[in-house]
């Protein structure tokens, strides 16, 4: 059966519709040899046939010619110089009664014989043979010699038919290259130019912007084949960098913006901060209760801002963070117990499954806790109380995935290509500033790795990390996905 598989695969391919050619080519011009080299062989036989022919007309002249002598002159030396030739026009007729019988049919053979024979009858009683006698063996001599003389005129009709059948075969040769030529042609314009010339028009496509996949229509020719996936997987792994590199521009451009932002108000809101705890310190005292309530206000809206301040700089962060090999289950630990009291007063169940056996991973601990803290964060507070929140971890060939699943109510299909933006939030005004996801995707990319997100209405929804192996892929240069 994999012979068989084999062999279809390989027939099905350029190669091998193009070594089928060249084998009918091969095996019809060696029928053509063998059929050259038999017409050869025959018109090579009938010339040979043609010379015992000659052979027996000769024979036959001599024996009239001695028939002729003894009629004239008589004596007994004439005679046997007849009988000699006879005894040779019969040796040559024995060897082409086959070939006479072919030309003549059977009827002809007896005549011939029959013929031969009585004159070698009367010749041999033209000795002591009267007048009457002597003019039956001219009869039968003169007949003999009119057979021999039509023998060999139909042999040499058959033997120029023969030869202009020959004359015939450059032509056959000719119609026969033609013919393989015009399949030949076919078969590298359906097989090579056709499937070349949409290959050329979808990378004329490809360079134009669009990556949309191709239906290679069930093609036979497996390089044909192959190579329409090989542009289908390169049109989707581009449309995916696209994606990437405009997600990647634009959080560029908003963290250089919020760079500068973060910078110019973070000063002020100090100020804020500072006199704010300033007042209730030295003058709380004369405040009545309406005045430091509002200073205590003015101080939490403070720390407010400061979080989004801070929030603002780690997402414009562009250092480069120094990275080492780290355990995927200490990073989750870690992170896990930055908000343990958190889940237990919210009333939240965490299940880790987080193998201790993993390949390390390269990264930045500081960098990489932030990442799970923001993913556990959205993650508790998108599950009503009782619910759980599943971490879990496993090998992904070069890449460690790591994953949160919360049991909330999931995300809307709609809000699913935007959660990663910057400023994009689901929570209601004062509850987030929207920079959690952008953040954790900048680290992740920073990273190397890429985060991925499932989600269904009512069925909670799962956050995908994969970073890289420690010493399996450069750090800082690959991109991040997302894929909803």
């Amino acid at each position: 059966m994999r012979a068989a598989n084999r062999l279809k695969v390989f027939f099905n391919s350029i190669k091998g519709k193009i070594f089928t050619l060249f084998l009918v080519a091969f095996l019809a011009a060696c029928g053509l040899t063998l059929l050259n080299v038999w017409t050869l062989s025959a018109v090579r036989e009938r010339l040979h046939l043609s010379e015992r022919y000659d052979d027996l007309s000769s024979a036959i002249l001599e024996a009239r010619r001695f028939e002729k002598n003894l009629l004239i002159y008589g004596g007994t030396q004439s005679l046997r110089e007849g009988l000699l030739y006879l005894d040779q026009a019969q040796a040559a007729f024995t060897d082409l009664a086959e070939d006479i019988g072919r030309m003549s049919g059977p009827e002809g053979v007896e005549d011939f014989q029959r013929t031969l024979a009585q004159y070698r009858r009367e010749f041999a009683a033209l000795d002591d043979a009267q007048d009457a006698d002597k003019d039956l063996a001219r009869t039968a001599g003169k007949r003999l010699v009119d057979m021999a003389g039509e023998l060999i005129a139909t042999k040499r009709e058959r033997i120029h038919k023969t030869i202009f059948e020959v004359s015939l075969l450059p032509m056959a040769y000719l119609g026969i290259f033609l013919v393989f030529m015009a399949i030949l042609i076919r078969v590298i314009a359906v097989s090579l130019l056709r499937p070349l010339a949409m290959i050329g028009t979808i990378t004329a496509r490809v360079a134009k912007g669009d990556f949309s996949p191709v239906d290679s229509g069930g093609h036979h020719i497996v390089e044909v084949a192959g190579l329409l996936d090989a542009l289908n997987r390169m049109a989707l792994e581009l449309t995916a960098n696209q994606e990437d590199l405009l997600q990647a521009r634009k959080i560029a451009a908003l963290g250089t913006l919020t760079a500068g932002i973060a910078h110019e108000i973070n000063n002020p809101i100090n100020n804020i901060a500072l006199s704010a705890e300033s007042l209730l310190e030295v003058h709380g005292d004369a405040l009545d209760d309406d005045a430091r309530e509002i200073a205590g206000d003015i101080l939490a809206q403070a720390d407010r801002a400061g979080e989004i301040v801070r929030n603002l700089l780690d997402f414009s962060r562009t250092e480069k963070a120094q990275f080492s090999p780290l355990a995927p289950d200490v990073v989750v630990k870690s992170s896990v117990a930055l908000l343990k009291n958190q889940l237990l007063i919210s009333g939240l169940t965490i299940r880790l499954d987080v193998p201790p056996n993993l390949d390390r991973v390269a990264g930045n601990l500081r960098h990489l806790q932030q990442v799970f803290l923001n993913l556990l964060q959205n993650a508790a507070q998108a599950t009503p109380a009782g619910g759980t929140i599943d971490v879990a971890g496993r090998d992904a060939s070069d890449f460690v995935c790591l994953s949160v699943r919360d049991s909330g109510q999931g995300i809307d299909p709609e809000n699913l290509p935007h959660i990663f933006e910057p400023f994009f939030t689901t929570k209601d005004v004062g509850q987030g500033t929207g920079l959690g996801l952008a953040v954790t995707y900048s680290i992740i990319k920073r990273h190397g790795g890429r985060i991925e997100v499932e989600s269904e209405p009512g069925q909670g929804t799962a956050f995908f990390v994969y970073l890289p192996k420690a010493g399996r892929s450069p750090v800082g240069t690959g991109e991040a996905s997302q894929e909803a």
